[in-house]
């Protein structure tokens, strides 16, 4: 079943916020929180993270009706994505290299920020990207 486009949208916002607060905290402990939003978005579907909650009861009821869908996969692939940069970013915040932390976190930040300001998610693009090669494969 196709999702609301403008929820993955909107996660990608509250992402880029929280996000973009961890090098300027230093926060290790906001890093784990994004990590486990990403978590639960993979696993479950966009739908099912803190922010597609949060659209979903809050959001969403104050908009008007949806007028554009997509598909759940590549905002899913996006959200795994997201978790694998989050996770190396957590290790460098908590293990070192604090490089690894700042770069990790940096490109999950830019990512998210294409998202939520231009509507274009880096994951998604990789999704279909990965789609189209495996089709031709096979």
């Amino acid at each position: 079943m196709d999702i609301d486009a403008r929820g993955p949208r909107f996660g990608a916002a509250v992402t880029t916020a929280v996000l973009a607060a961890v090098p300027v905290t230093g926060s290790a402990w906001l890093l784990a929180w994004q990590t486990l939003a990403f978590l639960l978005g993979a696993a479950g579907g966009v739908g099912r993270s803190p922010y597609g909650l949060l659209f979903r009861r809050v959001v969403r009821p104050r908009l008007g009706p949806p007028t554009g869908f997509e598909a759940p996969e590549p905002p899913r692939f996006a959200q795994a994505v997201g978790l694998l940069f989050a996770g190396f970013g957590l290790v460098g915040y908590t293990l070192g290299p604090d490089w690894l932390g700042l770069a990790a976190t940096g490109a999950a930040l830019a990512a998210a920020f294409l998202n939520a300001a231009f509507g274009y998610c880096l994951g998604c693009e990789l999704y279909l990207l990965i789609r189209r090669v495996t089709v031709r494969a096979e």
